[in-house]
């Protein structure tokens, strides 16, 4: 998101953290602007009775975590890494001049939130009203989009991710692709989902 060369300038630190560590938690105070090295992050709430809700996953040059920085409130979900990440870390006062200095940089924020509350709104709607099969469709269309990649689309998304990203059980997500893979709305090669 941030070019590593202007990070450097607002004396950033890199930290490392391991798999299933968490970076914040959620009702935290927003105090860094989060951007990742390498490796994947996922922002996820936990229902009352331990099932994991993911509100998005993060990959390398992704940022996340920046709502609450803008908006002045706490953290809405926890940040957990899916696997050994590293992450750029930069202090919010930091950040903001950062933005100030760089304004197409606050644009490129712009945008990205957009975006993030597009899906958030798809998101809500199909969880709300529309059965399996259509929740599942809807994310993974989503996916592909924002890949940009307009040829067959291989879904990196474990079917507990799937799971975990719509609200639904596993046996229901596992259920419905083989349904959606039946009415050649996706295809399965190895295990492997295609959109």
């Amino acid at each position: 998101m941030i070019a590593t060369n202007i990070l450097e300038i607002y004396d950033v630190q890199v930290k490392h953290y391991v798999k299933e560590q968490r970076i914040f938690n959620e009702h935290e105070s927003a105090k860094y602007y989060y951007q990742i090295q390498y490796g994947s992050v996922k922002m996820l709430n936990l229902t009352e009775d331990g099932k994991e809700f993911i509100q998005g996953i993060f990959y390398d040059g992704n940022a996340f975590g920046e709502p609450p920085l803008f908006g002045d409130f706490k953290y809405p979900a926890s940040a957990v890494c899916v696997n050994d990440s590293s992450v750029y870390v930069l202090p919010k006062a930091s950040f903001f001049e950062l933005l100030k200095t760089h304004p197409d940089i606050h644009l490129n924020f712009t945008t990205l939130l957009c975006k993030r509350m597009l899906y958030k709104a798809k998101i809500m709607k199909e969880v709300s009203i529309h059965p399996p099969e259509h929740r599942i469709l809807t994310l993974l269309k989503h996916l592909k989009e924002t890949s940009g990649d307009s040829s067959t689309y291989e879904v990196n998304l474990t079917r507990q991710q799937i799971s975990d990203l719509t609200g639904l059980r596993v046996e229901t997500v596992i259920r419905s692709i083989k349904k959606l893979e039946k009415i050649n709305k996706l295809s399965i090669k190895d295990r492997k989902v295609y959109l």
